[in-house]
């Protein structure tokens, strides 16, 4: 009895080594690569884009070809294998539909990664949702919205939309500060307060390009853009260096001026509505 429990022990322990040291080695490499993102994003500032989906494709080779090896250690498991490859050909078939999304993620995300349409860390915009990518996977990539939930989107999805990126060759932003006032108010003491206000921002940047500053073109243009029904819309062109300034900036700035126009006499209309009750010609009195 025990001489017939030695081979089965004997396999055991081969499947257990090879399981252990299968995990023991995803770990390592997994180890591996975070460090070498983490200094090729800090230390030489570079992109962790290839990094970050080459750990995933590293990682996932080494627990399929772990597990492959487990199987294959196993005598019964390797005839029964055998004995199945016969018949395979409809399985194949099931599996290569059952398959095509999967697929088409991964080869998306190598495409993602190849031409990077955007990359780890970019801020962008799809559909209604907004947000930093955090990681681009073998089968999906994840969005951190602002809110700091995660958004995961197939990459076969995500390949194919209309996708603004606000980090894409340069991070600098030029931000729209609109203010309404009314058609009774100083326009140009408005204009010239705005202007102030943009150039007094210490999140402003310099956004003129050289031909412009040597035409001693305004460092921030402010124009009207609208005669609504309620008032005057005008609009400062103001730089920031990324998206997170620019934000910053326009709230900073609309919070500033919807204080400081009105001590100036400048008006900021909101609608009024006049209602009108007419009495019904059978009423009487």
């Amino acid at each position: 009895m025990g001489a017939e429990l030695l081979p089965l022990l004997k396999d055991f322990l081969y499947i257990v080594v090879i399981l252990l040291a299968t995990i023991i080695l995803a770990q390592l490499a997994g180890r591996f690569f975070r460090r070498l993102i983490r200094k090729s994003s800090e230390d030489l500032h570079s992109d962790p884009t290839n990094y970050k989906f080459l750990r995933h494709a590293v990682v996932a080779i080494i627990y399929i070809v772990g597990i492959g090896l487990a199987i294959y250690t196993i005598p019964q498991l390797r005839t029964l294998a055998k004995s199945l490859l016969a018949g395979a050909g409809l399985l194949a078939v099931a599996v290569g539909f059952a398959s095509q999304h999967a697929l088409g993620n991964v080869i998306s995300g190598l495409f993602i990664v190849i031409f990077k349409p955007f990359r780890v860390n970019d801020r962008i915009e799809l559909r209604t949702y907004t947000g930093m990518v955090e990681d681009i996977t073998l089968r999906h990539t994840v969005i951190r919205n602002y809110e700091n939930r995660r958004i995961i989107i197939p990459n076969s999805i995500i390949s194919d939309e209309i996708i603004v990126n606000s980090d894409f060759d340069e991070e600098k932003i030029c931000k729209w500060i609109e203010v309404e006032i009314s058609y009774e108010s100083d326009l140009a003491l408005a204009k010239r307060l705005i202007m102030e206000r943009v150039l007094d921002h210490p999140l402003r940047i310099e956004g003129r390009t050289p031909e412009q500053i040597a035409n001693d073109d305004p460092e921030v243009m402010v124009r009207v853009i609208r005669l609504g029904a309620s008032g005057i819309t005008l609009r400062a062109w103001a730089w920031a260096k990324n998206a997170t300034d620019a934000f910053v900036m326009n709230s900073d700035l609309l919070e500033d001026l919807v204080l400081l126009l009105p001590s100036q006499g400048i008006e900021i209309p909101y609608p009024h509505h006049t209602i009108i009750q007419k009495t019904p010609p059978h009423a009487t009195s």
